[in-house]
């Protein structure tokens, strides 16, 4: 078995592993390597040795891949903290260790390039490849629907770091929500959809790439300045025909006009909308221990259909919890205090 960096010529193998790993419903069967080239080799901070293809007798038979996140103020990378983004190995080479080997690189390619520590699973902020090919409205780690994962990072001693809950809404069957409060709302509030809105990070502008989101927002007709905000995306963009979906990547209350109804009421508002467009179903992820969020998710008819989960090396030199860059509540704020 030979391990190596990435080649120019690897995509067409990449994509025939990756289809081949059976990685759960939230890993996108990919047609062309063009949706590689917008969720991977376009970043510009793909680095080839940081994907690394396991190789026998000249047939690549499966590859893991490794990056960084952001720093603190999310204008370029910070080498501390380690990701480990994919890792797929073909069927019919598995329980052969080169998973394990696989991840055994990876670690120490991350630990020459400076990591203090290391995730098994990108989520936000630390997402820096994959957004759009796997995990559905957001990377949320590694899905229990692959029922190999799990196991697979725990028995390398890898630990549970974050969970989020994957929550889908099917709108065929899907009526306004009936709330007294709306109707002072209605009066206040104008509902306005931005499909361009500003990106607030040179960050996330990498990890969005060419899936451009759109905004709900919720603006006081007096004074014009927005109260509340939802950003979103079209999940099939750029993947052929099939039933259209909608992500939702944050939810946002102005703190001042919180607990009044208005994230409520401005997620009716953009369901009944993309609804009107023909879109089929709408997905949110909510970390674990979120009630609020949750609250809000299931008040809307929204249901529970997988958990991600990401990982921590749990080596001695990895007891320190990673920072989360300056301002973040959360993976994107989506629930928790800014949507009460």
């Amino acid at each position: 078995m030979k391990f190596r960096t990435f080649r120019n010529s690897d995509p067409p193998a990449l994509l025939e592993i990756w289809n081949e790993s059976g990685l759960g419903r939230g890993a996108y069967l990919v047609r062309s390597t063009l949706l590689f080239e917008y969720c991977v080799f376009s970043k510009p901070y793909f680095d080839y040795s940081g994907l690394i293809i396991a190789e026998d007798e000249g047939r690549p038979v499966g590859f893991v891949h490794a990056g960084f996140g952001p720093n603190a103020a999310e204008t370029s990378l910070s080498l501390d903290t380690g990701v480990i983004c994919a890792v797929a190995v073909r069927p019919d080479r598995r329980r052969q260790k080169i998973g394990t080997r696989l991840i055994e690189q990876a670690v120490n390619y991350l630990r020459r390039q400076g990591a203090k520590e290391i995730i098994a699973g990108g989520c936000p902020p630390y997402n820096p490849f994959y957004f759009g090919l796997y995990g559905g409205a957001d990377l949320p780690g590694f899905l229990l629907s692959d029922p190999a994962a799990d196991p697979f990072f725990t028995r390398l001693g890898f630990t549970p770091w974050r969970t989020f809950h994957v929550y889908e809404r099917h709108l065929e069957d899907y009526q306004s929500v009936v709330d007294p409060r709306f109707v002072a709302l209605r009066r206040r509030y104008d509902v306005q959809l931005v499909p361009q809105p500003d990106i607030p990070s040179w960050w996330r502008e990498c990890v969005l790439g060419v899936f451009e989101p759109f905004e709900f927002r919720l603006a006081d007709r007096l004074t014009g300045i927005p109260a509340a905000r939802v950003t979103g995306w079209e999940m099939s963009a750029g993947r052929g025909p099939g039933p259209g979906a909608i992500g939702i990547l944050e939810v946002y209350v102005r703190p001042d006009v919180r607990r009044q109804g208005l994230a409520r009421f401005l997620l009716n508002q953009m369901i009944r909308y993309i609804q009107e467009q023909f879109f089929r179903t709408v997905e949110v992820h909510v970390p674990d221990g979120d009630e609020a969020a949750t609250n809000l998710f299931l008040g809307l008819g929204f249901q529970c259909v997988d958990i991600g989960r990401s990982y921590r090396e749990s080596a001695s030199t990895s007891s320190a919890e990673p920072t989360l860059p300056a301002g973040t509540t959360h993976p994107h704020q989506t629930g928790g205090s800014p949507v009460l």
